[in-house]
């Protein structure tokens, strides 16, 4: 019996992929996004970043798999800052914590 391989946990250098300020997202306030395939490899690949929903969503797909040009150019601080109540709610705590501690500005907008 071959012993078993274990993934590395998905938070591996998850600070690496948080920018330092909030300031750096680009992403846009209004119009629709595709991700591409290396980030959403199955179902729902264009948001409408005015709708609440498909935002929430394609920012969770972000903080779980994104790297930080993805964070960069797809997410727009204010709606961060907008929807993080309702993304602190669907994400691990331990990657809500990494988050808040890199941009303590988040955690402020419980």
């Amino acid at each position: 019996m071959e012993p078993t391989v274990r993934l590395p946990s998905r938070l591996l250098g998850a600070e690496k992929r948080i920018p330092n300020d909030l300031a750096m997202l680009n992403g846009p306030a209004e119009g629709v996004v595709h991700l591409p395939n290396r980030l959403c490899w199955s179902g729902l690949n264009v948001f409408d970043v005015t709708d609440p929903d498909d935002r929430l969503t394609l920012y969770t797909t972000l903080l779980d798999c994104g790297q930080l040009p993805d964070v960069i150019e797809y997410m727009h601080a204010d709606y961060l800052c907008q929807d993080w109540p309702r993304i602190r709610r669907l994400t691990s705590r331990r990657l809500i914590a990494i988050w808040e501690s890199r941009l303590p500005e988040l955690a402020a907008t419980r």
